[in-house]
């Protein structure tokens, strides 16, 4: 069977140093993304979008923030051609060397006072870099850790890139929130740059690390088979269409609920609530460490109970703590805001994120599996990402400040993913049928 030929080392590199390579390298991209989001509801509103209505502001800035998201499937369709072409490892090194540099070049930008209209236009297109080294990264590092697991533990293996992203939020909210505690004057005009800059030597470590490594046992064996797609691209459009679907509908619950806990709470917490902006930041900082200790527990529960099972449990208690998300924050006290942050983003998002790239991975053949899931995740990424802050911050001014609207935004979010989980079986069924007309077989997914 595939899973089997697929999850032995077969020579390469050990585990534990692919396992560190597939997490260090993730942990750092997510860092540089979520450095990005947090600073854009703390300062970038003032430095480089200043007008005279707060709110314009900060919807510029959080709009800087999505446009990213519409960026990285144009990165995954890049990088993951070179990946399922060329090989896994190379992608990872380039899409590490862009996001590292375009992360210590916003540090560096002079802000609107100084440079006036080419201030933002150049951080733009910074943020523009590093949607691109973002779309290619996560599918690269997923699949390190995937096509290297053996067949029984592919939960838990899947699920440690998964781990970057909230160690990547946990070091960027400890890194700012230690520059929230100088005075504000310094912050503003220095202090948030710090991390930005700092970020470099985190980069040259993923990159020593990911050096020695070799291809993953996957893609070697079907590069000596020659069984390797031309344009994977366009074989992954015909043939493989419905997996990505599924896909793109399972990263919806995954992605909006965790922007809205991790990156809109910031400036909802802090501007309608009137917390402190260092208090807020401990609590996702708490959430982030909740979070990446389960995201290993899930995945490694999701090899005895099954993909499905563990993924729709999580959406659908997502789903129902929506409305009592907001009310522990309305309630006003510290004590809840730490409770609706460590329920929301480090238990109940644990178990979707932690089966999201296994469940995935599992339905498309290693010919095509780096574009399939990329482009899966990088579309719902776009769809229900990178919007949920600007579409929550729209919906609290449009309902003078009702969290209701956004409350039922997170709930629709986890129907349609439920729906399209539920439909996976379905899909996997297709894909062994279009497979074979491509003439590539492949394994349903398991439930």
């Amino acid at each position: 069977m595939r899973a089997e030929s697929e999850g032995r080392p077969q020579g390469g590199a050990p585990r534990f140093k692919v396992l560190a390579a597939s997490l260090t390298g993730s942990t750092i991209e997510w860092f540089d993304f979520f450095l990005y989001g947090t600073a854009a509801a703390l300062v970038f509103n003032k430095l480089f979008f200043p007008t005279d209505d707060p709110f314009v502001s900060l919807m510029l800035s959080y709009l800087t923030f999505a446009l990213t998201f519409f960026i990285r499937p144009l990165g995954g369709v890049i990088f993951s051609h070179i990946g399922d072409r060329i090989g896994r490892k190379r992608t990872l090194v380039i899409t590490l060397s862009l996001m590292g540099t375009a992360t210590m070049l916003i540090g560096m930008l002079p802000t609107y006072e100084t440079w006036g209209l080419l201030a933002p236009v150049l951080l733009i297109l910074l943020r523009i870099v590093q949607g691109l080294g973002i779309g290619g990264e996560w599918g690269g590092a997923l699949l390190l850790a995937y096509e290297y697991a053996p067949a029984n533990r592919r939960g838990l293996f899947g699920s440690v890139p998964q781990m970057g992203v909230t160690a990547g939020m946990l070091l960027a909210s400890l890194a700012l929130t230690g520059m929230t505690l100088l005075p504000q004057d310094q912050f503003e005009a220095w202090g948030w740059r710090v991390p930005f800059i700092a970020s470099i030597v985190l980069v040259a470590l993923g990159l020593w690390i990911r050096a020695g490594l070799d291809e993953t046992p996957a893609f070697r064996k079907a590069k000596a088979e020659g069984n390797v797609a031309r344009l994977p691209i366009a074989d992954t459009l015909r043939f493989h269409w419905r997996a990505v679907l599924v896909a793109i509908g399972a990263k919806v619950v995954e992605t909006a609920p965790f922007y809205i806990f991790g990156t809109f709470v910031v400036s909802y917490a802090t501007g309608t609530l009137n917390f402190g902006d260092t208090t807020v930041l401990n609590s996702v900082t708490t959430g982030a460490i909740v979070a990446t200790v389960l995201i290993p527990v899930m995945g490694r529960l999701s090899d005895t109970f099954g993909r499905r099972r563990v993924y729709l449990t999580g959406a659908v208690l997502l789903g129902a703590f929506s409305a009592p998300y907001f009310m522990l924050l309305d309630a006003g006290t510290v004590p809840l805001l730490f409770v609706a942050t460590v329920l929301g983003l480090g238990i109940l998002w644990a178990p979707v994120t932690a089966t999201l790239g296994t469940l995935c991975s599992e339905i498309f053949s290693t010919r095509i599996r780096y574009t399939g899931i990329t482009l899966g995740y990088q579309v719902g990424a776009a769809l229900a990402g990178g919007t949920a802050p600007l579409i929550a911050t729209w919906l609290l001014s449009r309902f003078d400040e009702s969290w209701t609207p956004i409350a039922v935004y997170l709930t629709v979010t986890a129907l349609l993913s439920i729906v399209a989980v539920a439909l996976a079986g379905r899909a996997a069924r297709s894909e062994v049928h279009d497979d074979a007309v491509a003439e590539t077989p492949v394994s349903p997914n398991r439930d």
